[in-house]
């Protein structure tokens, strides 16, 4: 009798020890590196390619300016457009330029935040909006922004609201379709579990639809950002005035007017830095913060 209570113990031990290993397995698959890297490391990896990506095609601008490829009418040497950003640096225009056309470009990307997001909800949520408007949204987003200038011109004349007219109509598209996307994406388990805990309506949507829907609300953020800088920029380019400021269209259309092939140059270079500096500083962080919410990326 002894005998059959010892190989019983003995079997409750060993099956406590296969469950206690199977549990370390499971939270050892869960579990998620944390470590911080190296500086060293971060300069290699992610400062240092983009640098070298840009001081190729620096070099490659000087070898064909050199070669003489091409005259400087169709491409002006590195050192005219250094002359060119240097004469606005003393003059103290260049960040007066750029921070008109980025403060406007933030502002008109937040109205069309607080617009696009509810009606993206909308759209998704409720069946009927979504086989009345849905498929304008899709034809509005495939629209070119410039197409917009031309009616906000003429329904408000050359001020900001006619600028901030065309990025909403450029970006809030964008931004709705997005949301939709990823509210379509998110699992119908997590809906019945919310409606099962009492989250429904609004409740629902900002602790279960909005959270689960994040990743393609946030693709849908980031494309709503480009549209709204090409919007801008088309509006400024076109819709060039004193009374508007000097921004980086006008910039950039003041060149091609008094044929300063260098300050077009620097213009076209200085959009395409505020473009990335703003995918860098707001949107990158913020994925990256996302990712590793939902653990799909190592923190460091």
């Amino acid at each position: 009798m002894a005998s059959t209570d010892t190989t019983a113990e003995a079997s409750a031990r060993r099956k406590g020890d296969d469950l206690a290993g199977l549990e370390a397995g499971l939270d050892a698959l869960d579990a998620v590196e944390i470590r911080r890297t190296p500086v060293r490391e971060v300069l290699v990896k992610k400062v240092l390619p983009p640098l070298l990506a840009v001081g190729l095609v620096l070099l490659v601008w000087q070898i064909l300016v050199a070669a003489k490829v091409t005259d400087e009418t169709k491409l002006p040497a590195l050192s005219a457009v250094w002359d060119s950003l240097s004469d606005m640096w003393v003059k103290g225009t260049l960040l007066e330029v750029v921070w008109t056309s980025v403060s406007r470009g933030l502002l008109g990307f937040l109205l069309a935040l607080a617009i696009g997001t509810p009606l993206g909800l909308l759209v998704a949520r409720v069946k009927f909006v979504r086989a009345a408007i849905g498929p304008i949204l899709q034809g509005l987003q495939s629209l070119p922004s410039v197409a917009w200038v031309p009616p906000a011109v003429l329904w408000f004349g050359l001020n900001d609201a006619m600028m901030y007219t065309v990025i909403l109509l450029g970006a809030v598209p964008s931004i709705a379709n997005g949301l939709v996307s990823g509210i379509d994406q998110v699992p119908p388990l997590f809906l019945r579990a919310g409606r099962t805990l009492g989250a429904t309506g609004l409740r629902g949507a900002r602790h279960i639809v909005m959270p689960a829907a994040l990743p393609g609300y946030l693709a849908g953020l980031k494309q709503g950002w480009a549209f709204s800088w090409r919007s801008l920029m088309a509006a400024e380019i076109i819709a060039s005035s004193p009374d508007l400021g000097l921004g980086l269209g006008q910039l950039l259309e003041n060149g091609r007017n008094n044929i300063d092939l260098p300050g077009v140059f620097l213009a076209i270079i200085l959009i395409l830095v505020v473009g990335i500096a703003i995918d860098l500083l707001i949107f990158s962080p913020v994925e990256r913060w996302v990712l590793r919410s939902r653990g799909l990326l190592v923190k460091s």
